[in-house]
């Protein structure tokens, strides 16, 4: 019995990796967050398997899902959104099967960020623009931010943002941000990316936070901050340039 961790990706149903897709197929039971991961997703689950929708669920009780299914030597597709890798409160259940000695294994998915990339037809890195990307997020009731990790110390970094969870926050991000950016940084909201409901906002630090309160948005979009996102002067990338000795074209 093993407990398989998959990230369902951002929403559209094909957007699961093949390995994703073969486990939850496998699976006797799918427990699923399903405040974000969309039930068509379950269309992959066998027909007798046990679904569970872990949204108004706690820890407590998801470990006890874990526990019943070990007994029962049946294995688990726990499906979470985007990808496993950030914020999705993974860590505390593997630390719980690893007391219990339960076999997990993790399969990454597309995360948020990179699918708000394609609905935006954006590279968030750029030859002399932007070379770095940070993710990062707001303090808010279910964990607040570390010392040091702050919207100010990141923008002075001239990175990419893409920042998570703070769209119910915009006025304070806009507000930390456009000093060290300034107001005319182009800025972009991504709601539901790649959902059918998917709906895009882009604007400067100066304009953003007015054009959102006409389309209220509470929840599932993400913000991105960043030069490149304005930037079409930018220097061709040395990796395809002809003058460019590289190991693979002589």
């Amino acid at each position: 019995m093993t407990v398989h961790f998959i990230g369902a990706g951002p929403g559209a149903v094909d957007l699961i990796t093949v390995r994703g897709r073969d486990l939850i197929a496998s699976c006797a039971v799918c427990l699923y967050a399903g405040s974000l991961v969309p039930e068509a997703m379950l269309g992959w689950c066998p027909k007798d398997a046990r679904i569970v929708d872990t949204a108004p669920m706690n820890l407590d009780q998801i470990e006890a899902e874990f526990i019943a299914a070990h007994a029962g030597g049946l294995d688990v597709a726990r499906l979470h959104s985007g990808d496993l890798s950030v914020w999705s409160a993974m860590g505390e259940q593997l630390r719980r099967l690893e007391r219990l000695g339960i076999p997990y294994t993790i399969t990454p998915g597309v995360p948020s960020f990179a699918a708000a990339a394609a609905v935006l037809a954006q590279e968030m890195t750029l030859p002399e623009v932007a070379q770095s990307v940070i993710l990062t997020r707001t303090s808010g009731r279910a964990s607040s931010m570390p010392d040091g990790e702050t919207l100010e110390a990141f923008a002075k970094t001239g990175a990419t943002l893409a920042i998570h969870l703070s769209i119910h926050a915009l006025p304070r991000v806009v507000e930390e941000l456009t000093p060290h950016l300034g107001e005319e940084c182009p800025v972009a909201i991504v709601y539901r990316a790649t959902w059918p409901d998917e709906k895009i906002i882009r604007g400067t630090l100066a304009t953003i936070a007015a054009m959102v309160e006409q389309f209220p948005i509470e929840r599932t979009a993400l913000i991105i901050v960043g030069r490149v996102l304005g930037e079409n002067d930018f220097r061709e990338s040395a990796l395809y340039d002809p003058e460019y000795r590289r190991r693979y074209r002589s």
